[in-house]
């Protein structure tokens, strides 16, 4: 027999308010970029909604240039914006249709479901962003020879090809459409803090290496960044999915890739600021030509990645030394158990809540009662029994003669 469905409604928030604006904010969000998709199709709002979807700045002279050549400039603002918009869009996509069913099999806590659906997404966005920049730099050939991620800089460093500006204007969208999900996904205080301030970092990075022509060192290290975060985050996501033997090894790789990465960045950061810009110094800055490569400013950036490494390296080790700690107190605890009496010490009740203290005494009460009351009853037994056989003819020792 069929269960009949509760003909009941829920009750929808009411228009315009925050819950109203959270549960629909991905079809409000498409709704407005489809507006200035749509625009383009008109002649009268072509040349306005081209701003916002066409990359702008093109400085291609050669009209048989097979290659397109765009540099930095106030217009690429509209066009963080529309893929801001999309950026969005995208999330709500892979949350719903991607994370949302693989979390509602394994029925984690409120805790644990925020951490997978922040793994998933960040291990989403961080393959594709390594497919994207490796792709980029085995085209342009940036690593080989390594010369090549400081060489006639400002030159060919302010000129970037489609694909080049086409990753900075994604990861600039990409990281700024983090704060208002934020408020989307109506992430508790405890986490806030700590998933806005590591978003306004990478938003700062990718903004400051954009608009300083610094293109070719931050795609080299977004990409090995990223690589050493792609196996972090798949551990955690293998670790809530119950499969810990996996994630222990995939976090092991972790553990040895992500100290390999804090070296190799400090190492290329240190040869391109240090030693490749610093034959092509410019005293002052020249923004007509694009040329930040100043002491002042390489001195600024070198210290800021320097800074940051040693920052996520610091953190690297006090989270392993929090995890032996927490792991010597795990097995001292068990080997206390096993010595332990079953029933609860005083000490120990008077260390708990007043609450549960209460509880506990009841629940103590309650044992010492039972207790009582089987020895009482096993008691009466073996003597009833005793008497018995006091009282019986073989107890006695007389023998019956017939």
């Amino acid at each position: 027999m069929a269960i009949k469905r509760r003909t009941g409604s829920v009750k929808s928030p009411p228009i315009l308010s925050h819950e109203f604006f959270i549960q629909n904010h991905a079809d409000i969000i498409s709704c407005l970029a489809m507006i200035i998709v749509v625009s383009l199709l008109f002649q009268a709002t072509s040349p306005y909604a081209a701003y916002f979807v066409a990359l702008q700045h093109n400085t291609t002279e050669a009209l048989g240039n097979p290659m397109a050549l765009y540099s930095s400039g106030p217009k690429d603002l509209c066009v963080i914006f529309f893929y801001f918009l999309i950026s969005i869009v995208i999330h709500a996509v892979v949350q719903e249709y991607i994370i949302d069913k693989i979390n509602r099999k394994l029925h984690l806590s409120k805790t644990k479901h925020s951490k997978f659906n922040e793994s998933g997404q960040l291990l989403v966005f961080f393959l594709l962003s390594i497919v994207w920049a490796g792709e980029i730099l085995r085209r342009e050939g940036f690593l080989l020879p390594l010369q090549r991620l400081w060489q006639d800089y400002p030159e060919r460093h302010v000129e970037m090809p489609y694909i080049n500006k086409y990753y900075f204007i994604v990861q600039i969208a990409y990281w700024l459409h983090a704060f208002p999900e934020l408020y989307f996904q109506k992430v508790k205080r405890d986490e806030l803090v700590h998933r806005a301030s590591y978003s306004l970092l990478y938003l700062f990075l990718f903004i400051a290496a954009y608009y300083l022509n610094f293109t070719r060192i931050a795609l080299c290290l977004s990409l090995i960044h990223y690589l050493s975060e792609s196996f972090f985050h798949l551990s955690r996501l293998l670790y809530f999915s119950n499969k810990t033997k996996i994630s222990g090894y995939i976090f092991n790789i972790w553990n040895v890739i992500f100290v390999l990465v804090r070296f190799l960045s400090i190492s290329v950061s240190v040869l391109t600021f240090w030693y490749g810009f610093a034959a092509t110094s410019s005293p002052s800055v020249d923004f007509a030509t694009g040329n930040f490569n100043t002491p002042l400013i390489r001195l600024f950036c070198l210290t800021t990645i320097g800074f940051l490494q040693a920052w996520m390296m610091l953190n690297f080790i006090t989270f392993h030394l929090q995890r032996l700690r927490e792991r010597a107190a795990e097995i001292a605890r068990r080997k206390k158990n096993v010595h332990r009496p079953q029933k609860m010490l005083d000490a120990d009740i008077n260390d708990l809540p007043e609450v549960d203290q209460q509880q506990s005494t009841v629940q103590t009460n309650q044992i010492a009662s039972s207790v009582t009351a089987t020895t009482t009853t096993a008691n009466a037994a073996v003597s009833a029994n005793s008497s018995k056989q006091l009282h019986s003819p073989k107890s006695t020792g007389k023998l019956k003669v017939k």
